[in-house]
């Protein structure tokens, strides 16, 4: 039943609580949910929790997942030699030992990096961890064509090994009896230390297959959850990994522990339908913020466990630099005036910061700035006329969500009303980016994009998305396919730098206006996220992480008062106030 904010039915709520820990089927009769608390490890609460997704993640597997939702799952799931702080706001983008011992040891020139793994520790599957693992997660990430490969290409012997002509990357030398690592890049490079900590360089064992085979049977786990069931797209399971303690006992405690015993995620496709299983506590979390539509109901109705989240991301809509129309600048910078953030942040029920550029606030090197006033669709139009493409048959390519779905109706609106003859493409949310990022997909012409920071530092923004180098065979993230040389060598030129060297964030701002000035994106809004969950979880442990989204290793069942008067056989008070709270 929906539960409203009257103060009877708070009362009853937190009757309902209480009754949780002192009656499994009552809670289950109640709620809906079949979940009942158990003690966990290290003191944590367990119990079993059930998280909805609009779509599911596009890999289950470290080295080619790149969606929000995949890296929501693998965080706490496999775990790098260097990891990022299990801690909300900026402590979160913190790197600290992960599965190393300590943070690397930098020659002076910051070509070579020296780790050392840590000792006895063992995968969920009880295999042990070994240095070696390392390097065949990074083999793994250039043969599968991963779209994170782009951040290690630097190390040396990569591209050789990429391309087939060296059966090892030579950059990466490890020894398994010591644990000792040792990784050499070709130049410096100033986001290194941030990439180690990235869901891509987390070690796997070499049974795992270097196809994309493992998204159904994921690799054995090296953090506080393992996934032992996978039925994509529709539902995931991950339960506590039992050599976890390995981890933990060896010193990686910056690792968090698990405060559930499981946790089962479900796409599902319909927003309303999260929005009101979380109200009715037959959801314990729901991955996306709810709908312009029901947003402001949740935020009156249900203020004590829903709040608005910072985020760090840029939406856009990107074009194919390289094919018509969207070959002519004129072309791009007349959809970049077309374009009104302020239209596209109803859309969002006024959760979008508008923008017109590539770094989000909140980013090193942000400085803002407006290339394109508007909307402006007579200056759009004027454009379009000087450029006179002859063709103008596009497809518009959005996703199932409510609301991208929405947002490509709007674009394929606009454009239509730039006189371009406009085809909308919806497809499944879980396998969007791999469609539109496969060079052999047909007409990809334009369409909706977003980007959720990976780390603190703007190469972030730039390297995976407009880098020639990123336009992959596959699982590539540069869907606009541009390629500028002289932005490539001044991207390289930066990435040597440390932000706080000189004017590096001045140089990362100018990069972003000379993209713009390109128009090889049309950027609109910056996207603020939510968390809203169930009664049944504790909302003050609960956290948004500005990389991974929300951490699941905070996901706690609720604190319920003693239980000293159930075991000692006094229910009285607790079904007294139920029923009080009910009359």
């Amino acid at each position: 039943m929906p539960l409203n904010l009257g103060s009877q039915m708070s009362k009853l709520r937190n009757a309902l609580r209480k009754m949780t820990v002192l009656s499994c089927t009552s809670a289950v009769a109640v709620f809906g949910v079949a979940a009942c608390g158990s003690e966990g490890s290290e003191g944590s609460g367990g119990g079993e929790i059930n998280i909805s997704m609009t779509s599911f993640p596009d890999y289950v597997d470290p080295q080619l997942s790149y969606t929000l939702e995949g890296w929501e799952v693998l965080y706490n799931t496999y775990t790098p030699l260097l990891t990022y702080k299990h801690a909300k706001g900026e402590d979160g983008t913190e790197i600290v030992p992960g599965l190393a011992t300590d943070m690397p040891e930098i020659s002076d020139d910051g070509k070579t990096y020296k780790l050392k793994l840590r000792s006895g520790m063992k995968y969920s599957d009880g295999t042990d961890i070994k240095a070696s693992d390392f390097t065949y997660a990074i083999q793994r990430l250039f043969k599968a064509d991963s779209g994170g490969s782009v951040f290690y290409s630097g190390i040396v012997g990569a591209p050789q090994y990429a391309d087939g002509t060296a059966d090892t990357i030579s950059g990466i030398v490890t020894d398994d009896a010591t644990g000792d690592i040792t990784i050499t890049l070709d130049a410096a490079n100033g986001t290194f230390e941030n990439v180690l900590g990235l869901p891509f360089a987390a070690p796997v064992p070499p049974s795992t297959p270097l196809s994309d085979d493992a998204t159904n049977s994921p690799p054995p786990s090296s953090g506080p959850f393992m996934i032992t069931k996978v039925e994509a797209p529709q539902t995931l399971t991950m339960e506590r990994n039992p050599n976890f303690s390995t981890v933990r006992d060896a010193g990686a405690t910056e690792v968090a522990d698990a405060q559930v015993d499981k946790i089962i995620v479900t796409q599902n496709k319909s927003n309303t339908a999260q929005v009101t299983g979380v109200e009715q506590n037959t959801i314990d979390f729901m991955v996306d913020p709810p709908d312009a539509d029901r947003l402001q109901e949740v935020k009156t109705r249900f203020g004590e466990r829903f709040r608005l989240e910072e985020s760090i991301n840029t939406y856009y809509f990107w074009m194919n630099n390289q094919t018509a129309p969207f070959n002519d600048v004129r072309v791009r910078q007349a959809v970049n005036y077309a374009i009104d953030p302020e239209a596209l942040n109803r859309v969002f029920g006024g959760r979008l910061h508008p923008t017109q550029q590539i770094l989000p606030p909140g980013m090193p090197g942000y400085e803002e700035y407006k290339l394109y006033p508007g909307p402006d669709m007579d200056k759009a139009r004027a454009l379009l006329a000087e450029a006179n493409p002859t063709d103008r048959d596009i497809t518009v390519w959005t996703n199932d969500e409510p609301d991208r779905k929405r947002i490509g109706e709007y674009y394929h609106d606009v454009l239509n009303q730039l006189g371009f003859n406009a085809t909308l493409k919806v497809i499944a949310g879980d396998v969007y980016f791999t469609t539109i990022g496969n060079q052999s997909t047909p007409d990809l012409d334009t369409g909706f994009g977003n980007w959720f920071q990976d780390f603190p530092h703007p190469d972030d923004f730039f390297r995976p998305l407009l880098n020639s180098a990123a336009i992959l065979p596959t699982n590539g993230n540069n869907f606009s396919r541009a390629s500028y040389p002289e932005l490539d060598a001044k991207m390289d030129e930066l990435l040597t730098k440390q932000l706080t060297e000189g004017d590096t964030e001045a140089q990362y701002a100018a990069l972003d206006k000379a993209y713009m000035e390109q128009a090889a994106w049309a950027p609109y809004g910056n996207e603020q996220f939510t968390t809203f969950v169930s009664d049944r979880i504790d909302f003050d442990k609960a956290y948004h992480h500005l990389l991974f989204n929300q951490d699941w290793s905070a996901l706690a069942m609720a604190s319920y008062q003693d239980q000293n008067d159930y075991e000692n056989g006094d229910n009285r008070y607790y079904y007294g106030q139920l029923f009080e709270s009910s009359g």
